[in-house]
């Protein structure tokens, strides 16, 4: 049985820990967690990951990954070198073997006889649905790799991918992965202008996308905006794009330019079934992926073949504790982010496992609709992120207490620091307090898993990370790169290579250098802020961007915010750090309250009451340092559409400031909401 203690409350470190010499202040430890959760004797038995994982990887980390790389990846000519690190911040892992991402994950189990095992169960938002699988998806991929040389895509070409959730975003990956074309996908809900910019940096030459897909309810179109990406304009670079393929998902009307757009099924209907895929060092470039730079300038991360593939596959099955034979998996991240490369198309796949993809929202057509879908194929393995976890949270337990979930025997949490009370939810809620959760830290950077719980193996606490997995070496340091003490805090950081790390930022590798090599010179510092627990285990706090400085303390954002969920009021909270002539910066706090509680703000008088009791709350879990001197209740907080917060619009609305570029976020109108006054400030606290 779990050890299930309340959380408790724990004051500022002092400023005499030795965490803190020699620089500026590590980062407060506050909150305190100590419940636990070992797993059941009957999962650790049958679990893929055991303890000694961890001391095999320690006594020889390259043999551990040479390990990996031959029992989960298959490859046409064997690697003999596991690691060269000589042109050190790019990395060579198994440099001299040769393989195919798309044999991988598809060819392979078909010539194992797993042909007719289901490889993907679609569920169209409209409610339509199809099977597909491993044969067909071998089938359609060979189809789609023939249509793309077809076109004149070669190896070492780039394709930009814009998308909506379907089987066919899957397939244009494998078929550009089965070509040795270098795939770029870019996020359904982008502009046509950030469109273009991934277009031009990457000198695409075709465009994949579709009519439109099903979001909320309707047809969204997505032609458009690769017409106006790929538009001749006066004074720009002319497009590299030769055609554009479009795949026919709504039917309705598109714009259409002869001889560049070619209908999907036009061309991959008429091509050969037959496609002999092209093999490629495992050092060649499978994807580029955008991120948002600090410079305005997205940033291309570059990922290759053999070194991601091994991670992914290796992380799949012993942090999911996959069964490919009896286990359905589910994934709710979009092919536009990097969760949805690794835990959708590679991870997935090359392991053989069968999978759910679904193209829309949670909440359409009504609230419950992934857990109805769990129900329908009996998903056994579940991985989302903490904001939709916190947003079923508000919505109530009494919608998926609607359906049946007893098949779900996994949990994973991905996307940001997960609060406490939002895993307690979680397992307790959709987990029938059994299922483990794993919660995952990495980034589009580090391709994979870095940081996670093994089910069977790790002894769960709510809202930790814990430690790296086997392989893995990571660290949390002050900012002379020492490694702070257990019950410090301060910045996380990867001080060996990773076979799935990134190999550079596409056509810049001085930024590449200067992005992630030059904090701490040889050691990769991936931006985020972490404290150690007093028995080793990492927290994630967030950006280190998110950090205040509090009468000299400096905060996380996400402790203050975790506070603020453990409150039975509270589903969500965002909080930032506003200019205060007293303090520096005052700590303002955003929330949404649960659905059972939000008309009791309706009123002055309310209002005030919930602020009080959200104060006090804060002060009780953490102290007095991190009392909000303001709280907005808000109907909704300002998300990308990755589902992060923007905090630097929230810091706008705080500090009374025009608010910022807003062109990121996935509903433009949040911000107009919580300006329009339906957000009420409490009065500044003496």
């Amino acid at each position: 049985m779990p050890h299930d203690e309340p959380t408790t409350a724990a004051g500022a470190r002092a400023t005499d820990d030795p965490s803190t010499q020699g620089g500026e202040p590590g980062l407060e430890n506050l909150l305190h967690e100590t419940r636990t959760f070992p797993p059941s004797s009957g999962f650790a038995a049958h679990a893929n990951a055991k303890a000694d994982m961890y001391d095999a990887a320690r006594e020889d980390r390259l043999a551990f990954w040479a390990t990996q790389a031959t029992e989960l990846v298959s490859w046409q000519k064997p690697f003999t070198e596991v690691l060269d690190w000589s042109g050190a911040p790019v990395a060579r892992w198994f440099g001299d073997g040769r393989l195919n991402a798309a044999y991988n994950a598809v060819d392979r189990h078909v010539e194992a006889g797993h042909g007719d095992r289901v490889a993907l169960h679609f569920e169209g938002e409209p409610g339509d649905t199809r099977t597909v699988t491993y044969a067909d998806l071998q089938r359609e991929v060979s189809r789609a790799a023939n249509a793309l040389s077809a076109l004149g895509i070669e190896t070492g070409d780039r394709v930009v991918i814009y998308l909506p959730m379907i089987v066919e975003s899957v397939v244009a990956m494998l078929a550009c992965a089965r070509i040795g074309a270098t795939h770029s996908v870019v996020f359904g809900g982008f502009s046509a202008d950030a469109l273009r910019s991934r277009i031009s940096d990457a000198g695409a030459k075709l465009v994949i996308t579709a009519d439109g897909g099903y979001r909320r309810g309707s047809a969204s179109a997505l032609k458009p905006a690769v017409d106006a990406a790929v538009a001749e304009k006066e004074g720009a670079e002319p497009t590299t794009v030769e055609h554009v393929l479009v795949v026919r998902r709504t039917g309705q009307d598109v714009e259409w330019t002869e001889h560049r757009d070619v209908w999907w099924h036009d061309a991959v209907e008429a091509a050969d079934v037959q496609h002999t895929p092209v093999w490629v060092d495992a050092e060649h470039p499978l994807f580029i992926l955008y991120t948002s730079g600090t410079t305005g300038k997205p940033k291309g991360i570059l990922h290759t073949t053999g070194g991601y593939l091994t991670q992914a596959a290796y992380t799949h099955k012993y942090v999911f504790d996959l069964k490919a034979d009896s286990d359905v998996y589910w994934c709710t991240a979009d092919i536009g982010w990097v969760t949805g490369h690794t835990y959708v198309t590679y991870g997935p796949l090359v392991n053989g496992a069968t999978q759910v993809i679904y193209e829309g929202t949670p909440d359409t057509p009504h609230q419950g609709r992934w857990w109805e879908i769990v129900e329908k194929y009996g998903v056994s393995i579940f991985y989302t992120a903490p904001t939709a976890i916190r947003a079923c949270m508000k919505w109530g337990a009494e919608i998926p207490e609607k359906f049946d979930l007893s098949s779900l025997r996994v949990l994973g949490s991905v996307g940001e620091p997960i609060n406490p009370e939002a895993w307690m939810w979680y397992r307790r809620v959709i987990g029938g307090d059994t299922a483990p959760i794993v919660d995952t830290w990495w980034q589009t950077e580090t391709g994979a898993m870095m940081i996670s719980p093994l089910p069977g193996v790790t002894a769960a606490k709510p809202g930790s990370a814990q430690v790296p997995l086997p392989g893995i070496v990571a660290d949390v340091v002050d900012d002379e790169a020492r490694p702070v003490p257990d019950g410090g805090g301060g910045y996380l950081v990867l001080s060996e290579p990773w076979p799935s790390m990134l190999r550079g930022i596409w056509g810049d590798l001085q930024r590449f250098k200067d992005t992630y090599w030059s904090r701490f010179p040889g050691i990769y510092f991936a931006g985020d802020g972490a404290k150690k627990d007093e028995d080793g285990d990492v927290w994630l706090l967030g950006r280190v961007d998110d950090v205040m400085n509090i009468s000299g303390h400096r905060l996380s954002t996400t402790e203050i915010e975790s506070a603020l969920v453990s409150n039975e009021l509270v589903a969500e909270a965002a909080v930032v750090g506003a200019a205060d002539e007293m303090t520096g910066q005052a700590v303002v706090a955003f929330v949404i309250l649960r659905g059972e509680h939000a008309s009791r703000a309706e009123t002055d008088e309310g209002s005030a009451e919930i602020e009080k009791e959200l104060r006090d709350h804060v002060a009780q879990q953490i102290g007095p340092i991190a009392k909000p001197k303001k709280i907005l209740v808000v109907a909704e907080l300002p998300k990308t559409r990755s589902g992060k917060i923007m905090r630097r619009l929230l810091r706008d609305v705080a500090e009374n400031r025009t608010v910022g570029d807003a062109t990121t976020l996935a509903d433009s109108s949040v911000m107009e909401l919580i300006q329009s006054g339906l957000a009420k400030p409490a009065a500044a606290e003496g």
